[in-house]
């Protein structure tokens, strides 16, 4: 019996490495997987080249178009819900989900975090952990709810932080292992039945 595919959305707001990463892992092992919108809250994102160049459909989100956040959000699930999206993967998404997201897709959301949480969460994960002078970090993957980084944890990989580190360096290492990392633990869900 075939797997029914399963209709995923990744959320990015930058330059979108992961964006690309998780797309070609799961075109590289024919996963019953479809990448099929890439939601952007920034219009100038180097994303969107990306997700031209892999041709998935986009939408690009000015929340200050909005009155707040759950008229945006409403917008988002409108989408998401015609395109009937599955779940939901975060992958350097710079803004917290609202509850308008989360009732909808509470569950059905990971996130990837450039840190190990509970240490270093919010925005500058690989930073703080750097200027904190720690001999190793790494990267999270979590379950997201209402919080910063807070949701329930579902995998973590540990990386080195070198004597002589500069924090190029050290960043450089995080993505390249995120770039692994996300696809492989994607891959555990699916298998599991989770997502």
């Amino acid at each position: 019996m075939v797997a029914p595919v399963k209709r995923i959305a990744i959320f990015a707001s930058g330059e979108g490495t992961n964006f690309t990463a998780l797309c070609q892992a799961f075109a590289r092992q024919k996963l019953p997987l479809k990448v099929c919108f890439l939601v952007c809250d920034h219009q100038n994102s180097n994303v969107l080249k990306r997700a031209a160049r892999e041709h998935v459909p986009t939408l690009v989100v000015n929340f200050k178009d909005y009155p707040d956040k759950a008229a945006a959000e409403q917008v988002v699930a409108a989408k998401l819900a015609a395109a009937q999206v599955d779940f939901i993967l975060l992958a350097g998404y710079m803004r917290i989900v609202g509850p308008t997201l989360l009732a909808e897709y509470t569950g059905k959301m990971i996130n990837i975090h450039p840190a190990l949480l509970p240490q270093f969460p919010g925005r500058h994960g690989i930073e703080d952990a750097y200027q904190a002078g720690v001999c190793e970090t790494g990267v999270t993957i979590h379950w997201v709810d209402a919080g910063i980084d807070a949701g329930q944890i579902i995998a973590q990989s540990k990386v080195p932080v070198y004597p002589g580190d500069s924090l190029p360096e050290l960043e450089a290492r995080i993505h390249a292992r995120e770039h692994e990392f996300y696809p492989a633990v994607v891959t555990e869900l699916l298998e599991k039945g989770e997502i």
